[in-house]
């Protein structure tokens, strides 16, 4: 087998990156099991999910820039042995706080987005380049949405602790791989890592994301939550006064400015916040009782069989993008795929009262996802200089998460607001929380509009430390 093939290297960012984005939402259905199993309570099991994505977020743009100051491969595969470190752990894990330290260190695992689409631009022919990013971005994807199907029938099969060695199994041998033929990326970053902007990143990162995350349990008027939220405020006006101050900033404010990055990430934040809260509400409705008055009552399971359409048609959709970005351009791709979204969220508003509803909606927004999802990742590589590629892609998918967790905030405030006697939610509870996910899509449609027209030729990029020209604007 050849030393240096593009195909196993794909296969091996593809595997580490699916497998980070399936422990994403694998864990979620098995919570209730998790709980009784550890014996602990539903507010303390909750962290499992909010350790993972404080750990991401803040990982997630720094090992970005890691990668590309010191070596993508060097960092790719440091991040995948904390990823397998962390599944092991949690496999054996004998207490819930021991499961939470293991979610933190399997969150390292975000840096394999930034990462894999950073070695994709350095080792792929330019030709190869797009298509190859619409493709791992198909698995990213589908990951998540694997998560959702796999993870009834591996608890109901085996037991919630699979969950973590299915991983360990596939994560090992993606190392052993990536450790014999993933080349090493011969583009470097100059300078260094700036630990103070790093500090200050993951400060504002916590004190916003944490309220977001534990609000439903602490109040939104509670002091915790509104000193975090004006702590995310000060220390994020901080953060970009150092950031810009600095010769060598960790998250080059500049290359954010280029009009084709912050729009992409302002439709980032918005789809982001429709996309998550599908993924953590819709599963939720179908297993009500229909005694509510909504809902089907169906099993984890069941309700993971209800998401599979949604799996396939990211998948497809994700690799079709590739084929489509070069003749109609990545940007009526993200464009179309944020309004597939808003036009299911507003399907789910009206039309909810059979499963085969549910699964028409679900196989909608999943090819909205496919496309929305290849689009950013190209537009961002193609707008930035090589050298700020993980960094640059690393804010895109921390923008995403932030826009998730905001997302899934707000639909919770909508769906849990007001109680039945029953303790279960009202159904316009939920149908208010469909509508403004569909308004929110539409909003990120609306940011797609605005990402700039390709032009042909090269533009310079802004004059700042480790960055020469960036390439012309993707379409």
């Amino acid at each position: 087998m050849p030393r240096k093939s593009k195909r196993l290297t794909f296969a091996v960012l593809a595997t580490g990156a699916g497998v980070f984005s399936m422990l994403q939402s694998l864990i979620a259905p098995a919570l209730p099991t998790v709980q009784h199993a550890l014996h602990t309570s539903q507010s303390t099991a909750t962290w499992v999910m909010t350790a993972y994505l404080l750990s991401a977020s803040v990982f997630t743009p720094i090992l970005g820039r890691v990668g590309d100051l010191v070596g993508k491969k060097r960092t790719l595969v440091a991040v995948l042995l904390a990823v397998l470190a962390g599944c092991l752990v949690a496999a054996l894990a004998p207490d819930i706080g021991v499961l939470i330290v293991a979610r933190v260190v399997q969150g390292v695992g975000g840096a394999l987005f930034p990462l894999s689409f950073g070695i994709i631009r350095d080792e792929f022919a330019p030709a190869e380049v797009s298509g190859s990013i619409s493709n791992l971005s198909a698995v990213i994807a589908a990951g998540g949405g694997v998560g959702m199907v796999a993870a009834g029938p591996i608890v109901s099969a085996l037991d919630y602790r699979w969950l973590f060695w299915i991983p360990v199994a596939i994560v090992a041998a993606t190392v052993l791989i990536a450790v014999a033929y993933v080349p090493e990326s011969p583009k470097r970053a100059q300078g260094k890592v700036s630990w103070y902007g790093a500090g200050l990143l993951s400060a504002w990162l916590v004190a916003l994301l944490l309220p977001l995350s534990q609000a439903a349990h602490w109040g939104w008027g509670s002091p915790k939550v509104l000193g975090l939220f004006a702590a995310a405020v000060v220390l994020f006006a901080l953060w970009l006064t150092v950031e810009a101050r600095s010769r060598t900033p960790l998250i080059d404010l500049r290359v954010m400015r280029l009009p084709a990055v912050w729009t992409t990430n302002a439709a980032a934040l918005l789809f982001g916040a429709g996309m998550y809260a599908i993924w953590s509400f819709l599963p939720g409705f179908v297993q009500t009782p229909s005694a509510a008055g909504y809902g089907f009552g169906a099993s984890v399971t069941a309700s993971g069989l209800l998401m599979l359409p949604m799996l396939l048609a990211m998948f497809l959709s994700g690799v079709l993008s590739g084929r489509l970005e070069p003749r109609v351009g990545a940007k009526a791709l993200l464009t179309t795929g944020a309004a597939l979204g808003a036009l299911a969220c507003g399907f789910l508003t009206f039309w909810h009262d059979a499963q085969w509803q549910i699964a028409v909606v679900a196989g909608l927004f999943g090819l909205g996802i496919g496309l929305a999802f290849a689009s950013m990742a190209n537009l961002v590589v193609g707008s930035v200089p090589p050298e700020q590629t993980g960094a640059a892609t690393g804010m895109n998918a921390n923008i995403r998460t932030i826009g998730g967790s905001i997302g899934a905030a707000l639909t919770s405030v909508l769906v849990t607001g007001r109680l039945q006697p029953s303790g279960l939610p009202y159904a316009s509870g939920y149908t208010h929380g469909w509508a403004l996910l569909a308004l929110l899509c539409l909003a990120a449609a609306g940011a797609a509009l605005l990402v700039p027209a390709r032009r042909h030729g090269r533009t310079t990029a802004p004059a700042t430390s480790g960055v020469t020209r960036a390439p012309a604007q993707v379409r």
